[in-house]
């Protein structure tokens, strides 16, 4: 640990290198804690570059808290729809609703009543209260902890939890009280972008000459990785119905059930949102398919249907990997089952869907495209043989 006149260069260096060399990023631009809030949460699990235009169209539709608490469901998951991990989404909206409910809409800043909050656990918020209101908690995340583990030369899994324990007391040491929310996020910066988990910047990094890790050759391999979990391999055969003018429809989301740890378990593949019928599958897709798609239409007319298959994509959600069969399935009229939207086939996003829905409507339209090109250029060959012959 670093103590009296060597903490205090340590923290100087690095915030004189963030006030310096930070990125513009719309989030620092404002001290206004749902906008921060929602910042912290969309960067969970998603890179900075891919959650910006999120982050803009959810504030254009859902300006403040109060905006948010009072939306329909099915809008806040539209607009997040493709940021992934969509209980983010609905645990933000419910924190929403419980601030305007127990707090007249202003976000609180007493650090018990914000980790009362759904979706908001230690980081997020000493992210907050930091950022928005200057209050003295230092942050501990992947990005800081992979500093901290280097400036100490920490080994070991440090998810383990007297060593998680250990890190936050170092961060909590490490804090500059003066300016807590500038040096939260310049110890992140540091981690985002030179301090990296591969191949980390050291001849840049501000404060190498205070790295253990530098010092005894080892920063790249520290953090050490941690085991993860074997990837499971799943195989769903996904069936999209289309009618002569080009419409489908989705099923709504499912309800939760008893088996959402089993490894095919289908709302948690379709993150509970809207989706095409799907099955997982461990013989002939078609077959279990067809047999799959009879009980949910109950009969009616389903001994007719006929399944092409499409072709065949690859996904994944945590740790499965997913090999995804979608079947386009061409009927004179959509069957009717309870609850479920009808929606074009190019206009599947207008609903909240995961993206592997997304990725499985793409699949469905891109051989309908090419009949489609196909037949327009048959029609421009016979006008043209018709103007040949009239001598046009």
């Amino acid at each position: 640990m670093l103590l009296g006149r060597e903490l205090a260069t340590f923290r100087k260096r690095l915030l004189d290198w963030f006030r310096l060399f930070r990125r513009d990023l719309p989030w620092r631009r404002t001290n206004d804690p749902y906008r921060i809030w929602l910042s912290e949460i969309m960067l969970q699990q998603t890179r900075v570059a891919a959650a910006i235009p999120y982050y803009e169209r959810f504030l254009e539709r859902f300006p403040d808290i109060q905006t948010l608490a009072a939306a329909p469901p099915e809008e806040v998951l539209r607009l997040w729809s493709g940021l992934g991990y969509y209980s983010r989404a609905r645990n933000m909206q419910k924190a929403a609703q419980q601030i305007v409910a127990k707090h007249s809409g202003q976000f609180p800043r007493d650090p018990n009543q914000v980790l009362s909050l759904p979706g908001i656990g230690n980081y997020t918020a000493a992210a907050i209260l930091s950022i928005a209101f200057g209050k003295k908690y230092a942050v501990l995340d992947g990005n800081v902890a992979r500093v901290l583990a280097r400036l100490g030369a920490v080994r070991g899994d440090l998810r383990v939890s007297k060593r998680w324990q250990k890190l936050q007391e170092n961060a909590n040491t490490y804090l500059d009280s003066k300016s807590p929310g500038d040096w939260n996020q310049a110890v992140m910066e540091l981690g985002a972008t030179l301090c990296t988990p591969k191949s980390p910047q050291c001849l840049l990094c501000p404060v190498m000459q205070f790295c253990e890790g530098r010092k005894l050759g080892i920063a790249e391999s520290l953090p050490e990785k941690r085991k993860k979990r074997a990837a499971v391999e799943v195989t769903l055969a996904v069936a999209v119905f289309t009618d002569a003018n080009g419409h489908t429809f989705l099923l709504p989301p499912p309800v939760n059930t008893r088996d959402s740890a089993s490894a095919d378990h289908i709302p948690t593949l379709v993150s509970r949102m809207w989706h095409f019928p799907a099955v997982s599958v461990a013989g002939d897709p078609a077959s279990e398919l067809l047999s799959y798609l009879r009980k949910l239409l109950r009969g009616a007319g389903s001994e007719k249907l006929r399944v092409a298959p499409i072709g065949k994509l690859r996904h994944a959600v945590t740790y499965r990997d997913i090999i995804l069969l979608p079947f386009r399935v061409e009927v004179k009229k959509l069957p009717h089952i309870a609850d479920t939207k009808k929606v074009s086939l190019a206009g599947v996003s207008a609903l909240p869907v995961s993206n592997l829905t997304r990725k499985v409507a793409r699949a469905a339209i891109a051989p309908a495209m090419r009949v489609s090109s196909k037949h327009q250029g048959h029609s421009l060959l016979f006008a043209a043989h018709a103007a040949k012959k009239r001598g046009e």
